[in-house]
């Protein structure tokens, strides 16, 4: 474990995954979740090359089938430190026999966090190192824990969108989407969620709807909001557990539609890179205001 830290944050992440596993503050306060495996045995896991899963976990690329588990192989695959100084951590992972069977893409992806205040940028940097054209998904999937909320206790809290009628997606079906949007009911952006919220999974916003979302302390003020520039965003809690947690995972790449049987190129939010192209984004975990 590889632990970071400023006069207002502390963060610790694992070589495994590259996964962020704590955001502490200054009084030692902690921000996510503990990854109990009784609720759910992960804290942020790193999405990549798919984001929430193939239909039959099944993809075609250049004529073959290869086979994939939801949310791909790089959340359960060790990384590589590869630079470490007092405010920035970057660990890194490229392919391997193993990861070719599933993935025929060779790559680089560089996962860093950058502490700048009461901030933790989360940074993802993808190197097509391959002799031909890639073609991936990446996203995050951090866990905050809710505030009021206990282990074993029923959860509801609020969140605060940038947008007052956002419409959702659902993937309910064979763990991929099913057409149509549906508007999710808001107070001035304003939504109120309990596990219920989430018995048909993840609650689902693509074509860049949302970009700030903030999680909602007893007095309404911001306990942790999320800034990113992904198309899709998906908030998720483990419906039915009492898991005092809610996931906001921002997305570059969705579930199959119900029943797709085409090329892995062309699915929704599909990224591609030219040999020896890259890509960069990243994200923003803002702790209080």
């Amino acid at each position: 474990m590889e632990q970071i830290k400023n006069e207002k944050l502390t963060i610790s992440v694992a070589p495994m995954g590259a996964e962020l596993q704590s955001i502490r503050d200054a009084k030692g306060k902690e921000y996510l979740w503990d990854g109990d495996e009784q609720y759910w045995n992960r804290h942020s896991p790193i999405l990549f090359p798919i984001v929430c899963g193939l239909w039959k976990d099944t993809c075609r690329i250049s004529g073959r089938e290869y086979h994939m588990g939801r949310h791909g192989f790089a959340r359960d695959t060790e990384f590589m430190l590869i630079n470490k100084t007092d405010s920035r951590i970057t660990f890194a992972l490229h392919e391997s026999e193993e990861t070719l069977k599933q993935y025929p893409y060779r790559f680089n992806l560089a996962v860093t966090y950058r502490l700048d205040g009461n901030k933790v940028h989360v940074i993802w940097h993808v190197e097509n190192t391959d002799d031909k054209e890639i073609f991936f998904q990446i996203g995050g999937h951090p866990a905050f824990l809710v505030p009021g909320a206990r282990k074993g206790e029923e959860v509801k809290g609020r969140l605060q969108f940038d947008n007052v009628a956002p419409e959702r997606l659902y993937g309910n079906v064979g763990g991929c989407i099913v057409e149509g949007y549906h508007k999710v009911e808001t107070e001035g952006g304003l939504w109120h969620f309990t596990e219920n919220s989430f018995a048909d999974d993840a609650v689902i916003f693509d074509r860049s709807q949302l970009k700030r979302i903030s999680l909602l302390n007893g007095e309404g003020h911001p306990e942790v909001t999320v800034d990113f520039k992904s198309p899709a965003v998906g908030i998720w809690n483990p419906t039915g557990k009492h898991a005092p947690f809610v996931c906001i995972e921002p997305w570059y790449g969705i579930h199959d539609r119900v029943e797709y049987a085409g090329e892995f190129k062309d699915k929704y939010l599909m990224n591609s890179l030219q040999p020896g192209a890259s890509f960069m984004s990243e994200y923003t975990i803002t702790i209080g205001e």
